[in-house]
């Protein structure tokens, strides 16, 4: 699948063929978790990579993890910047992290919210985190095991997504939004469902723990 924006006006970039067995996952937020955070980010120059990330992705691949970037873009929505704008942040992210040896291996991007400029202008959109739909899009195009996956992000609602989708885990990273975050994602710990605070950079995130049998 090439990256694009299909008719329904959301961001796939798949870069690898589907599992033949469901895999775990590690999916990341991008602004704030993976590169630092720029409020509505749309200039290429500005992308800087965050501490450890690179590290973080090269630790879950050699555990055979996949590592998936879902990011909601409302920024589009509201008109501050376009498709080909992400575009060239998303070639400037692949850029960089190839200079550091590594890669992810999908990602989706939502424009949506309630307050965009039409066609954007859609309330509580599935995949709009804190709803999962970009976690099951990517389960279902490259047969993924939410619930032996985990997810790292910088807000409640990343956390939300996490657990909306059936995982078991979900790290908050205190970059980017995190620290303004911390006592409402704790508050979605749940049975079956544990939220755990990196006060490190985002390559401390515990990634064993979810290797199952």
């Amino acid at each position: 699948m090439h990256a694009d924006v299909g008719p329904d006006l959301l961001w796939r970039d798949v870069r690898i063929p589907p599992f033949e067995s469901p895999r775990e996952a590690l999916f990341l937020d991008r602004d704030g978790v993976l590169i630092e955070e720029k409020h509505h980010l749309a200039d290429p120059s500005l992308v800087a990579l965050l501490p450890g990330a690179a590290a973080l992705i090269s630790r879950a691949h050699s555990l055979g993890l996949a590592v998936i970037v879902i990011t909601n873009q409302a920024g589009i929505g509201y008109g501050k910047f376009g498709w080909d704008d992400f575009r060239l942040v998303e070639a400037r992210v692949h850029a960089m992290l190839a200079e550091m040896g590594v890669s992810v291996d999908a990602v989706f991007a939502c424009p949506f919210h309630e307050d965009a400029q039409h066609p954007y202008d859609i309330a509580d959109h599935p995949w709009r985190k804190p709803n999962p739909g970009m976690l099951l899009e990517a389960a279902g195009l490259l047969n993924l095991a939410l619930d032996r996956s985990l997810l790292v992000g910088d807000k409640t609602s990343d956390i939300a997504a996490a657990r909306n989708a059936g995982l078991p885990a979900a790290c908050l990273v205190l970059t980017g939004h995190g620290r303004d975050h911390v006592a409402a994602s704790q508050r979605l710990e749940r049975p079956g469902f544990s939220v755990t605070v990196i006060d490190q950079t985002i390559g401390a995130a515990p990634l064993l723990p979810l290797r199952l049998p």
